[in-house]
C-alpha cells in the first residue's frame, strides 16, 4: 500500500511519523502490517503562544513553519498520503476556527482537530494494536490535556478528557524551568480539582493503568536515569513516581542534571507530568502503570487513513 505520513500537531511538539504499510492479501482489513520508518519532531512549544485562551499570530507562524518542514519531508520520502491532526492546543483555544483556517491556507493541507473523546478513542485503538487490554484505564498525559479511557472486557467503556496537560500546567503555574515546591502543590491541586470536577474517582478505578504518549514516558525515562546506566522500564509503580518527586524535593541540582540527560525535549514538562501521574494513580487506586508500544498516531493511521 505504500508510505503514509501522520503529523501530530501537539502543544509541545509537532511530530511526523512515516509508516510503511503492507497490503493485506484478504480478510476484513485492507492492510496487513505497518512499520515506522521515520519519526521526526520539532519542539514548537505552541502552548507558550496561547494568551488569554487565544493562540497568538506568532504561534500560528510557528506552527506553519514546522508543518511546512514536515510536509516537505513527507513528500521527499514518497508518502502517498499525509494527514495532519491537532489536539488540545488548537481544540481548546478561543480562536480555534480562525487559527485553523490560517494554518490550513498557509500549508495547503487540512488540519483535523480531534475532540477529547476522539483523541481518547484513537489512543485506545493504537494501544490495543500490539496486544489486547482486558481491564484497566488507558492514560495519555498530553501537552494540553489528559485523556482517560476505562477498559472493560477488552473494550473502551468510558472516555474522559481532563483540560490540563503537562505543558499547559507548566505554562500556567511555573515561573522558571523546574517548579518550586509551592508551584508543585499548585499543579497538584489544580489537577486534582479537574479530576474531582470530572468525577474520576467515582467513575474510574483500576489497579493497573496503561500509558501512552510522551508525558508518561518522560517520567519513566527519568526513573531509569536515576537507576543508572542500562536501566529500562516497561512499567512504573507508585513508589517509583514518588522517588522521582522526592529527588526534586531533596536535591534540585541533581534532579536537573539527570533530567537534561533523560528527557531534554521535555525538561519543562517533566515535573508537571510526574505530579499529575501521581495524583491520577492515587485517585484511581492504581499501583502500576504499564507502557503500550503504540498510541494515538498509530490509532489515527489505522482508523482515519487505512480504515
Amino acid at each position: 500500500m505504500g508510505r503514509y505520513g501522520v503529523i501530530d500537531l501537539g502543544s509541545n511538539t509537532i511530530r511526523l511519523v512515516v509508516f510503511q504499510v503492507e497490503e493485506s492479501s484478504g480478510g476484513a482489513r485492507p492492510w496487513r502490517s505497518f512499520e515506522a520508518l521515520v519519526d521526526e519532531s520539532q519542539v514548537a512549544g505552541l502552548s507558550a503562544y496561547v494568551r488569554e485562551g487565544s493562540l497568538a499570530a506568532a504561534g500560528v507562524e510557528r506552527a506553519v513553519a514546522a508543518l511546512r518542514d514536515e510536509l516537505a519531508l513527507a513528500r521527499k520520502l514518497g508518502c502517498a498520503r499525509t494527514q495532519v491532526f491537532a489536539t488540545a492546543v488548537l481544540r481548546n483555544c478561543s480562536n480555534r476556527e480562525e487559527a485553523v483556517a490560517a494554518i490550513e491556507e498557509r500549508i495547503g493541507c487540512a488540519v483535523d482537530v480531534l475532540s477529547g473523546e476522539e483523541e481518547a478513542r484513537l489512543g485506545f485503538v493504537g494501544a490495543t494494536l500490539d496486544e489486547p487490554i482486558e481491564e484497566g484505564v488507558l492514560v495519555d498525559i498530553g501537552g494540553g490535556s489528559t485523556e482517560l479511557t476505562a477498559i472493560e472486557a477488552g473494550r473502551g467503556a468510558l472516555s474522559l478528557s481532563i483540560p490540563q496537560g503537562c505543558v499547559s500546567a507548566y505554562a500556567q503555574f511555573v515561573s522558571m524551568i523546574l517548579p518550586e515546591p509551592e508551584e508543585v502543590r499548585t499543579i497538584r491541586e489544580a489537577f486534582e480539582a479537574h479530576l474531582e470536577a470530572a468525577g474520576v474517582a467515582r467513575s474510574l478505578k483500576a489497579e493497573t493503568l496503561y500509558g501512552i504518549g510522551g508525558g508518561v514516558r518522560a517520567a519513566a525515562k527519568m526513573r531509569c536515569a536515576m537507576a543508572g546506566a542500562g536501566a529500562a522500564a516497561d512499567s512504573l509503580g507508585v513508589a517509583e513516581v514518588d522517588e522521582v518527586l522526592a529527588l526534586l524535593a531533596a536535591d534540585r541540582s541533581a534532579f536537573a542534571h539527570l533530567a537534561v540527560k533523560a528527557a531534554p525535549d521535555r525538561l519543562h514538562a517533566l515535573v508537571p507530568g510526574c505530579v499529575m501521574l501521581r495524583s491520577l494513580m492515587g485517585a484511581l487506586g492504581a499501583r502500576t502503570m504499564r507502557f503500550c508500544r503504540y498510541g494515538l498516531r498509530e490509532g489515527y493511521l489505522v482508523e482515519r487513513m487505512l480504515g
